[in-house]
């Protein structure tokens, strides 16, 4: 089974930080491209309870189905990771529906993708802030975010929601998901 290794942190300039990882010899995998992502759940949030997630992403016109299982809370966060894409991402939310799951959150971002063959940096433009996350063994995570001047205080191993709900409380927002219409926030 896969495992997911990763650590995210905000970001307080996008083109630094793309200046930096470049002088550290990353090249861009993917441009900033928009991101849609629905979770989906059983009736009673059986598998949030569970600390489980299933996620139908549509990156730019790629689709892809993951689960991720519950993780373990440490200086990164690791959980098991399984995915495959998608070929009709209309059809795979209608069988979701079929099999009594629904969509409880949806968050969207635009997320460019950096690696140097080993593990991937990626850069969110979020509604509600900018993000970045490295993944990869954990050793290079560490290496890779001391080279950025990323502390292991400034690690962030919260979800997309749980950072968007705990934004929600902070700001008293009413916004019901991380969606930059509903947020009221525009992309640059």
């Amino acid at each position: 089974m896969a495992k997911e290794v990763e650590i995210k942190f905000r970001v307080a300039d996008r083109k630094a930080l793309a200046a930096a990882l470049k002088g550290h010899g990353f090249r861009q995998v993917t441009p900033s491209t928009h991101e849609i992502n629905s979770l989906y759940d059983l009736p009673g949030q059986k598998l949030r309870k569970q600390g489980e997630l299933l996620r139908l992403r549509k990156y730019g016109d790629a689709w892809v189905l993951t689960h991720k299982a519950k993780g373990k809370a440490g200086l990164h966060k690791v959980r098991v990771e399984l995915e495959t894409r998608v070929e009709n991402g209309e059809q795979m939310d209608a069988i979701l529906h079929a099999l009594k799951f629904a969509p409880t959150f949806r968050y969207e971002k635009y997320r460019a993708e950096w690696s140097d063959g080993t593990g991937h940096v990626v850069l969110d433009q979020t509604p509600i802030d900018n993000y970045g996350e490295i993944e990869g063994p954990p050793r290079w995570i560490d290496r890779t975010a001391k080279a950025l001047g990323i502390a292991p205080a400034d690690y962030i191993t919260q979800t997309y929601a749980d950072l968007f709900f705990t934004w929600k409380r902070r700001t008293r927002s009413k916004a019901s998901e991380m969606t930059f219409r509903a947020v009221g926030t525009r992309t640059s």
